[in-house]
């Protein structure tokens, strides 16, 4: 696979939650990812398991690609996501040796066909995307047998305790904590989103936590608010999860687009209520979180959330639902079965 590897982006997120379902069922898998000194995304993390290879760089700044992995190594699929952050020409003049030896397939997270005609210089043997809106674009121009709908995976149902966890994380056991991470921040940090929280802190004894590692936070003046500077793994993530009463995505829609929130499918498994900006990030995703789409609803949302409304038993069985549909497992299964169709 050529992907983003350990990094906080969407595509690491598939990648991975995919990838490590392969390795667990015996496959043998071959990671092929970004340099560490020039990939896509806010920052690495962790540590690379021993089949990750680091051998190429963005378009944008070193437009860089190491050829040797790629030819001499032995594999029977060969699979691709994310094309438009990859070096894309590089790629194309050794695709005729990768394309001799393995099956190509492409997994798009573009959101809309690129502009870009290096995208189009290759000849795949199968396309995967997420859903209808997707695949509505790609047929435009790819033959429409070769478009594969493979929904995004989720992370494994994992609930735990809240109050042993706050303790763990020497979080207060009397708040209600909101818990936000990594540039979600940016999307609650505006006047009236602040000054609905800061109502609703009148009414209950609010805590907003956000684990960030941005240079800088703001925006949240006048509010129980604590900055805690750190990258988070995902285990670190589901602890926080597991603490906090709600977490928050206040993203807003991109018209035209065919977007989904990657964040949303790695958190839905914590069993924390999510709220969650009604905009087309989430045109796939219904009763498994809370929505809104003004400030009355924002504060109606958290205030059925705080106090424990039947509501939120119903979201959380169906967050389950969704889990256990969409699980890592099933989906990593997906893809072996379109593989072996090829």
């Amino acid at each position: 696979m050529m992907s983003a590897w350990n990094q906080t982006s969407g595509v690491s997120i598939h990648a991975e939650l995919v990838g490590e379902e392969w390795v667990k069922a015996g496959h043998e898998l071959k990671v092929f990812s970004f340099l560490e000194d020039d990939f896509h995304g806010a920052s690495l993390i962790g540590v690379d398991q021993e089949y990750v290879t680091r051998c190429f760089g963005t378009p944008g700044r070193t437009n860089y690609l190491n050829p040797i992995p790629f030819l001499k190594e032995d594999y029977d699929f060969f699979v691709v996501q994310d094309l438009g952050m990859l070096p894309k020409d590089k790629l194309a003049k050794i695709f005729p040796h990768i394309h001799r030896k393995a099956k190509t397939i492409l997994v798009v997270h573009a959101s809309r066909l690129p502009d870009d005609p290096s995208f189009f210089q290759f000849d795949w043997d199968a396309i995967v995307c997420f859903d209808s809106r997707y695949k509505d674009f790609l047929k435009q121009v790819y033959p429409e047998d070769k478009i594969h709908i493979i929904p995004f995976p989720c992370h494994r149902w994992l609930s735990n305790g809240k109050e042993e966890t706050r303790k763990k994380l020497a979080l207060p056991l009397d708040k209600k904590l909101i818990f936000v991470f990594g540039q979600k921040w940016r999307h609650i940090n505006d006047h009236e989103t602040v000054e609905a929280l800061k109502e609703l802190s009148h009414e209950y004894p609010i805590k907003l936590v956000i684990i960030s590692g941005a240079q800088r936070v703001f925006g949240f003046e006048g509010l129980d608010c604590e900055i805690r500077k750190e990258v988070l793994e995902h285990p670190k993530i589901y602890d926080y999860l597991h603490a906090a009463d709600v977490t928050i995505f206040g993203k807003h829609s991109i018209p035209g687009a065919a977007v989904l929130s990657s964040t949303i499918h790695l958190c839905l498994g914590s069993g924390c209520p999510i709220l969650v900006r009604d905009s087309n990030f989430f045109d796939f995703i219904h009763e498994e979180v809370f929505k809104y789409r003004d400030m009355e609803e924002f504060k109606q949302g958290l205030r059925n959330i705080f106090q424990g409304s039947g509501e939120v038993e119903e979201k959380r069985r169906a967050a389950k639902r969704y889990c256990e549909a969409n699980s890592a497992e099933k989906i990593a299964q997906r893809f072996i079965e379109l593989f072996e169709s090829l």
